[in-house]
């Protein structure tokens, strides 16, 4: 029997001892290592489908639906009949529950959670301050240029501002059309292909655009099976709306719906058109930045002197409005989550589509050859930020279990590295979000999805005392080298003031005040691993005091399933996945970045696939990984990661260099 075949059976014996858990690994295991048209391959996707539906049953319904699709006429007629079984099940299972997950009507007025501010402040902060910068720099641009004629220069301004934005307004949807096309092949469809995809997505586009009197916006799929979907345009009657096709695949009729009822909340609050229009100034403001710059270089002193002040107002500007522009992304996810609450009565569903999108995102990104177009392009648009959000939400979902799944969120809630991080991020921590959406289920006297109360309550027992001062420690080691610098000059040009030595001290004591920050930073990020405790996955990303910073020494074992960085072939850094999820594995060489270069193209290629056991520094941002230092394939391979050797070297340098000054002078 070859080896495949002997994994096959091992998964089909683990679920026959009703292991089901092992048994959903190892024929995925297979899957990822079998053709794609091979019998046993089918026959393996037939067994996931039913070990999944024992406590997966969401995933087993997904898989389903892709094997509906499969070139083999068996293969579909097999999976059609197991869908409609699954989802008779869960019906079933809908129908006997002690609470409904869902209100008996849906259009009943809910409070807004307190996380969403007011959007149309928002909205009207962000564009008036972002109209003003645009002003200011073409006003100052034209001043520039035409410094003789103040007035005729403020005119310029005038219109330049208002010719752009117009134009920006009303052309970007028609420019957004192309790039859909050309990139993603949209297909544009009708409300019927919706409807035969989504019953209950169709119904609740004609009950909304009946009720708000707004025309049927254009509806659009895109064949990929990433899950997303996103909304722009300029006037709500003119709106484009557009899913995947990932988003049927991976979720059900309901949830379906309420991303669509999301997104039509955006044409309702007009923020898809506001968001249009405050993206073009934010890149109004770095055109004339770059242009600035430019100008400066071809012309004379006075000339470089303004330009060079323009552009400097400029960049800052671009960078002030940049976050203002994330600002309102975060907010008008709020409150078009809150719509589609409002709208269909089924916030726990909305729930549920935000986790499971994380995980379709995480689960297509496992086979991927390169990070999805589609996902990276449409960020800020899109429902989900996939790019950073994804790998923690889904790798909790494959829990299955949502009180378990809920603990994930502690972190997005209660940790203030999560709040700190969210300032660059277009959505809301998914944490957060869900925590509102609940907070509307309980308005309806609804059983919440994740029963966050008891995840809200075991935040609120957290030790904040540690909590903040974690922070305030990774604040200050974050800027330990900063710190050695500036004490060093102080203690430099103290002796100097006193006449103790002459002033070429002050550059021997900011050398060793610089290697004593950067020792005691990689001492606190890096600590020792000899008695590093073993721990999986989940555990890792359930714990709220997890800091980006300061890494926690741990063992984990599982299998390394691909390159961290999909797409480039010569990637060093890995990705391990154990029985509850998946994780990034950093490596760094003692070479440098030559080292990682030839690590990843001559040894990565051959780890792959292999089960390891890893030692290594866990890390939790908005993304979780783990700062690897030593990995062991079964078979005995051993690599070594060396994350501290550049930073010891450069400290110690910089110490032994200030004393050797010391000595001499």
């Amino acid at each position: 029997m070859s080896p495949q075949s002997e994994l096959l059976h091992s998964g089909i014996e683990a679920y026959q001892q009703q292991r089901y858990y092992d048994a959903v690994e190892i024929f995925k295991r297979y899957c990822t290592s079998s053709d794609y048209n091979n019998k046993e391959y089918l026959q393996a996707q037939f067994w996931l489908i039913k070990a999944y539906q024992k406590n997966q049953s969401s995933c087993a319904i997904a898989l389903a639906k892709q094997l509906a699709t499969h070139p083999n006429p068996e293969a579909q007629k097999w999976a059609k009949l197991a869908l409609e079984f699954l989802k008779s099940n869960q019906l079933q299972s809908r129908i006997t529950h002690s609470k409904p997950k869902r209100a008996a009507q849906a259009g009943i007025k809910l409070a807004i959670a307190g996380v969403a501010s007011n959007l149309a402040l928002a909205s009207g902060v962000t564009i008036t301050l972002l109209l003003g910068m645009v002003f200011v720099l073409f006003l100052a641009l034209t001043l520039i240029l035409s410094s003789d004629n103040l007035i005729a220069g403020l005119n310029i301004a005038i219109a330049g501002t208002l010719i752009f934005n117009t134009a920006a307004f009303f052309l970007s949807p028609f420019l957004m059309d192309l790039m859909q096309n050309w990139l993603y092949h949209t297909r544009w469809v009708s409300l019927a292909e919706v409807q035969h995809q989504s019953p209950e997505a169709a119904r609740i586009i004609q009950r909304i655009c009946a009720q708000q009197k707004l025309q049927q916006p254009r509806l659009g799929i895109i064949d990929d099976q990433n899950p997303t979907a996103f909304t722009y345009g300029s006037l709500p009657n003119a709106a484009r709306l557009v899913v995947s096709q990932g988003l049927f695949t991976y979720l059900e009729d309901e949830e379906i719906a309420t991303v669509y009822a999301h997104e039509l909340g955006h044409i309702v609050h007009w923020d898809f058109a506001v968001m249009t229009l405050a993206s073009t100034l934010v890149q109004i403001t770095y055109l004339i930045y770059t242009f600035a710059r430019r100008l400066g270089r071809s012309g004379g002193e006075k000339i470089k002197n303004a330009t060079g002040t323009a552009a400097a107002v400029a960049y800052v500007f671009y960078i002030v409005g940049t976050y203002l522009l994330l600002y309102l992304s975060r907010t008008r996810e709020y409150f078009a989550d809150h719509f589609a609450a409002e709208t269909t009565g089924n916030p726990n569903a909305l729930s549920r589509a935000l986790v499971k999108i994380a995980y379709g995102i995480l689960e297509e990104s496992k086979h991927a050859a390169e990070p999805s177009r589609l996902i990276e392009g449409t960020r800020a648009l899109g429902i989900y930020d996939g790019s950073i959000a994804a790998t923690a939400t889904g790798t909790a979902y494959r829990i299955a279990q949502p009180q378990q799944l809920g603990r994930v969120f502690l972190w997005d809630m209660f940790n203030p590295w999560g709040w700190f991080m969210e300032l660059n991020s277009t959505h809301p921590l998914t944490g957060k979000r869900v925590r509102a959406l609940s907070n509307y289920a309980e308005q309806l006297g609804l059983e919440t999805e994740f029963d966050l109360s008891h995840v809200v309550a075991e935040g609120k027992s957290l030790d904040k005392k540690k909590l903040y001062s974690n922070f305030a420690l990774d604040v200050l080691l974050y800027a330990a080298e900063a710190i050695g610098i500036f004490s060093g000059l102080v203690v430099g040009l103290f002796l100097v003031s006193a006449e103790v030595t002459s002033g070429s001290i002050i550059i021997a004591t900011v050398l060793i005040g610089f290697g004593i920050g950067t020792l005691i930073k990689t001492a606190v990020m890096f600590p020792n691993f000899q008695f590093a405790a073993s721990s999986d996955v989940f555990n890792l990303m359930s714990d709220p005091y997890a800091s980006p910073l300061r890494g926690k020494p741990v063992r984990l074992k599982g299998e390394l399933i691909g390159r961290g960085d999909a797409g480039y072939q010569f990637g060093s850094d890995l990705k391990l996945q154990d029985r509850t999820g998946m994780l990034y594995l950093r490596y760094a060489s003692r070479f440098g970045s030559f080292g990682n270069f030839f690590f990843g193209m001559n040894r990565v290629k051959n780890l792959i696939g292999s089960p390891v056991s890893s030692v290594g520094w866990f890390r939790r941002g908005v993304m979780p990984w783990l700062d690897l230092v030593q990995l062991r394939t079964d078979a005995g391979t051993v690599v070594n990661s060396y994350h501290r050797f550049w930073s010891y070297v450069t400290g110690s340098g910089a110490i032994v260099l200030g004393l050797v000054i010391l000595l001499l002078f």
